[in-house]
């Protein structure tokens, strides 16, 4: 079994080693695959998971999960890569794992974007956004503050710099931490609070922030709602633009069998569903209702809320956000897509009742006390560094230290990792066995006359959701129908000019029965008011004519493919 600690962050190199190591390890279960190449030309890897002993992938449902695509959140990475050791050794242990690769396939990319995720865990880290291809200019911003390591201690934290118009004071009733100065306060000591870093071009007199060259948002570049720079700030100059997404729409569009789809991210403690710019008054009822279901779910199996963006997680109430991986699975795709971000410091130190963004723009500083006692007490004092003096070359005396957020925020200290992301795979799982499923349900051959008989063959979806999958799927026909198709072995179907086959008396080659019904709709309660019909079943029907083995496909896009066989014999 290939070597993998879930209590660590892998590089590039070290990953491929790992990914490659399952699919030597498990051939029966695991295929690798590069669906393109990054920015920087690093391979992107997808496995596809499934028991390739009972049917290829591509015959099966399917869901989907991706990790890392802004280029710190390395911790999405290992939710990614403990599902696929799950899977792998759960099979033929675990009766959900051994269910699900029966019967369903699992496409995952643990790592899309291998460019950033190599910056950011470098031994010098560089902190940026997602890609790190230039964007909107290729260019070098000559002003401000880069953040950097400056005394060589391995660590970016933050620096407080004494200013008289300072915002900041020491609290003095915990000097380790800061709050805000209050409105006509004088006469104190206070400060401002800047990142760890150097300018550029300083001139002694103003401060601002320099602007990474690297300025794309790689979740703001898939189509649906795609918006220009000057109104989504990192979109690319057109959609898919970026070759680590334009890789990965392509690898989803050519798999029309993923019927619904998590990416990890990080940080706050929340799995988010669409829409992100409109409400959820916007969106065909029967969504929401089913959303909201699968999101219960996953709140009981992780503790995470589930919550919509444009309602609880807006960075601005005048602003939405657009051009996102979850809007796209759903608005395009048709699929119930979450956006999972790992980890809240917050709720590790007992603060629960908080709004995800709003937290960080004012909070109370009991919160902060709280955060700084579970630092001490679970973190044995690291993620914190008591403030200390250091001759800055540009500032003079400033004091280096404060929260290390890229030790404990941004992702699970390694020590928290392994129990922060192993609970996500059960909600994997669980939506994997909730995606639509063909089954026969009944065939019945009626002889009519001494040569001449009436085959029906009933299938059924199986599955808890319809083979739609959404409301809005089938609204916008974004879906084909449940397609039945006869043939007689040894017969073949002419091409341009020719007749029907007369062995077939009536019905056609092939047919269309539409889409069929999970229970998700299924209300809860009684009261005499149940009438669950049968509307995850369908008839396709045909009378033919001769002996002979008359072979029956049936397959849909997203629920998978069966077929059946009958053997007319004279009497």
């Amino acid at each position: 079994m290939p070597e993998v600690f879930f209590d660590r962050y892998y590089r590039y190199d070290d990953l491929t080693a790992i990914l490659k190591g399952f699919a030597e390890e498990y051939p029966g279960l695991v295929r690798l695959e590069s669906i393109g190449k990054s920015y920087e030309g690093r391979d992107i890897w997808m496995a596809t998971v499934t028991d390739f002993s009972t049917g290829p992938a591509e015959d099966k449902p399917a869901f989907f999960c991706d990790g890392n695509i802004h280029a710190t959140e390395v911790s999405a990475s290992s939710a990614v890569l403990y599902l696929l050791h799950r899977l792998c050794t759960g099979y033929g242990k675990d009766d959900k794992v051994t269910h699900v690769l029966r019967t369903r396939a699992l496409y995952l990319i643990p790592r899309l974007n291998p460019d950033g995720a190599e910056w950011a865990l470098a031994d010098k880290p560089r902190i940026i956004r997602s890609s790190v291809r230039p964007w909107p200019f290729d260019e070098e911003d000559p002003y401000g503050l880069e953040r950097m390591d400056v005394d060589g201690d391995g660590r970016i934290l933050n620096m407080r710099v004494p200013d008289p118009n300072g915002p900041w004071k020491v609290y003095d009733k915990n000097p380790r931490l800061m709050v805000r100065r209050e409105p006509g306060e004088v006469g104190g000591a206070y400060y401002r609070l800047l990142p760890e870093g150097l300018f550029h071009n300083f001139d002694g007199l103003r401060i601002r922030g320099r602007r990474n060259k690297e300025g794309l948002d790689m979740n703001r570049n898939y189509p649906s709602g795609w918006r220009v720079e000057s109104e989504q700030h990192g979109a690319g100059p057109f959609p898919t633009s970026e070759p680590e997404v334009r890789a990965e729409v392509e690898a989803i569009v050519k798999r029309p069998n993923i019927c619904g789809a998590i990416t990890f991210h990080t940080f706050s403690g929340v799995h988010l569903r669409p829409p992100s710019a409109k409400p959820d008054d916007d969106l065909p009822a029967e969504d929401v209702w089913t959303y909201k279901k699968i999101g219960q779910v996953g709140t009981d199996l992780t503790g995470y809320p589930a919550i919509a963006v444009y309602h609880e997680f807006r960075y601005h109430p005048k602003e939405v956000i657009t051009g996102v991986f979850d809007d796209w699975m759903y608005e395009h795709r048709g699929v119930y897509a979450w956006t999972t971000e790992i980890w809240s410091p917050q709720r590790q130190a007992g603060i629960t009742d908080y709004k995800y963004i709003d937290w960080f723009r004012d909070h109370p500083v009991e919160d902060d006390e709280k955060i700084l006692a579970w630092i001490d007490e679970k973190l044995g004092g690291k993620g914190y560094v008591d403030w200390y003096p250091f001759e800055h070359p540009q500032l003079g005396p400033v004091e280096l230290g404060g929260l290390d957020a890229q030790y404990c925020f941004r992702n699970p200290p390694p020590e928290f990792l392994e129990a922060e992301i192993a609970p996500f795979s059960d909600w994997v799982l669980w939506q994997a066995a909730a995606s639509p499923k063909l089954e026969v349900r009944k065939f019945v051959a009626d002889r009519l006359e001494p040569d001449v008989w009436r085959l029906r063959l009933a299938v059924q979806n199986t599955g808890w959701l319809p083979t739609n999958v959404t409301k809005l799927a089938a609204d916008k026909r974004l879906v084909r129908g449940v397609v039945g198709e006869i043939a007689k072995e040894g017969s073949e179907v002419g091409g341009p000019g020719s007749m029907e086959p007369e062995w077939l008396v009536a019905g056609t080659l092939r047919q269309d029965i539409g889409q069929l019904a999970g229970w998700n709709h299924v209300s809860a309660g009684g009261f005499g008011s149940q009438l669950n019909s049968t509307d995850d079943v369908g008839v396709f029907e045909w009378v033919v004519r001769g002996t002979g083995v008359y072979r029956i496909e049936v397959r849909h896009e997203r629920a998978g493919r069966l077929s059946y066989e009958f053997r007319a014999e004279s009497e």
